[in-house]
């Protein structure tokens, strides 16, 4: 009961303001960190595409039902900095990569991880939504 009533309030969740497709990513991951799932669906389009460990969801709904709980527990038990990063911006669609160092402890085990991010947003109106996110990630050796 729990699960549906976040589905049904992610669907009807309003955007968060987002001037920018980097707002939107940063938005996305403050989100994340601060556990506020509620507003960080609000960054993602309904039909969101997310590539993750070589698992697939097609929808936010999906991503909400799966993955996303266990998304957040990790990004609020780490701490992710942002090594290198760029965009590309051409119309009403956007691409940002990242390339990130993540550390700390999950369930009493050391976390030491470098990740790659690619972004795709497309423009809705005023706002920036996130229409794919792949991640990456491998053990720092």
């Amino acid at each position: 009961m729990r699960k549906m009533m976040f589905v049904m309030m992610m669907a009807f969740a309003a955007p968060a303001f987002a001037a920018t497709p980097q707002e939107t990513v940063n938005g996305f991951h403050a989100a994340m960190s601060a556990g506020d799932k509620v507003k960080l669906a609000s960054f993602l389009s309904p039909d969101v595409l997310i590539y993750e460990s070589g698992f697939v969801e097609r929808s936010r709904a999906e991503y909400a039902s799966h993955h996303l709980g266990a998304d957040v527990a990790f990004a609020k038990a780490v701490t992710r900095k942002v090594l290198k990063h760029g965009a590309r911006v051409a119309g009403n669609q956007a691409v940002l990569w990242e390339e990130t160092e993540t550390t700390g402890t999950l369930k009493g085990k050391p976390v030491h991880v470098f990740g790659t991010e690619t972004t795709v947003l497309e423009k809705v109106g005023a706002d920036w939504l996130i229409v794919h996110v792949h991640w990456s990630s491998r053990k720092a050796k």
